[in-house]
């Protein structure tokens, strides 16, 4: 689902490094995850990438469960390339009530990711998660693979969400 608002524009060239990731991206097989406060399942996922010429890249995330196709998590916000380097900023909002951004740095055709700041709304959830890490790689087949790991109240952090998409526009 892409935001209402369509504007066309020419990317702002500090985005240049990070127009691989540009456009409209669907799970090509079922992800997979798990926790050990939670069980094992699998789901898929369609990620939506756009500007409107702002040095800044929109986003937004929607995932459902691969059988019931009940919807899971959602996940919207921004991508900064910080002038001049390879440091990336992720501001991300996610209907769960938690609120991040991620910092990291991108080489090449691969983004690493982790947690500089995490916020929940009052009454979010437990176990609370403190850590968020995440991998994005443009792999040579033109695909593109995402790892997520967590850290909560009651476990380190270790891997919880891996899957690999393929682009639908």
């Amino acid at each position: 689902m892409a935001c209402p608002f369509h504007h066309t524009a020419d990317l702002n060239t500090s985005l240049l490094p990070l127009d691989w990731l540009l456009g409209n991206w669907e799970s090509d097989e079922p992800g997979e995850g798990a926790f050990p406060s939670i069980p094992a399942f699998r789901y898929t996922e369609t990620l939506h990438f756009s500007h409107v010429g702002q040095p800044v890249i929109n986003f937004m995330f929607n995932a459902a469960h691969a059988e019931s196709k009940k919807p899971l998590h959602r996940e919207c916000g921004f991508i900064r390339l910080q002038p001049g380097t390879n440091r990336v900023a992720f501001i991300i909002a996610q209907n769960s009530g938690l609120v991040e951004i991620e910092e990291g740095e991108l080489t090449g055709h691969q983004l690493t990711l982790n947690s500089q700041s995490v916020a929940r709304t009052s009454f979010a959830k437990e176990p609370h998660v403190h850590q968020i890490s995440r991998m994005f790689q443009l792999r040579p087949d033109g695909k593109l693979e995402q790892t997520v790991s967590m850290a909560t109240d009651s476990q380190p952090l270790m891997q919880h969400l891996h899957i690999v998409y393929r682009r639908s526009s």
